[in-house]
């Protein structure tokens, strides 16, 4: 199944749970629609990354467009009930369409082995938003992550709160 999100009055990604237990979404609405997706930790810093990649390229060959300031209310980026994801997501890609002056975040269903054509079918949400809400979820995106567990200086891998083997020192923190 496909769903387009056209336009969305809201966009974001989320967290629910402690550090280190985290469940990550994202959601978008329109004005009688609510689509919530469950995503994974890393996707939301790549796609974010590649956000701002996509946001800046757009303005280099268009000049004469405003830069979105990605300005966000913390309060009004959480994610609101129901918070019933209709799937997984495994791909995700971003397109702009110059005419309506809207960006598209595609999010694809993960793809798991399938044996039958009809299971090769993927769903889809096209999440059609403005430059702005799409660097704000970049940034706010950014920032949730980094509200996670701390990273160890040594290894990159999180440190959680009753400790931390780092293999490059050979001990526990």
């Amino acid at each position: 199944m496909e769903y387009d999100l056209l336009p969305c009055t809201f966009i974001t990604v989320d967290a629910i749970g402690k550090p280190g237990q985290r469940v990550f979404y994202i959601q978008g609405k329109t004005e009688d629609t609510t689509l919530t997706l469950l995503i994974e930790k890393i996707q939301i810093q790549t796609l974010a990354a590649g956000i701002l990649r996509f946001l800046e390229e757009l303005i280099e060959r268009n000049p004469d467009m405003s830069k979105p300031s990605g300005q966000y209310n913390e309060d009004q980026m959480k994610i609101t009930p129901p918070v019933d994801p209709l799937f997984r997501v495994g791909e995700i890609g971003l397109a702009y369409d110059i005419d309506r002056d809207l960006a598209c975040l595609i999010a694809k269903e993960i793809q798991l082995e399938a044996e039958t054509e009809d299971e090769k079918q993927q769903d889809e949400v096209r999440y059609w938003c403005t430059r702005e809400q799409l660097k704000s979820l970049a940034i706010w995106g950014l920032d949730l992550v980094q509200k996670g567990r701390p990273i160890c200086p040594l290894c990159g891998e999180p440190i959680n709160p009753d400790g931390h083997f780092c293999p490059k020192k050979k001990w526990t923190q």
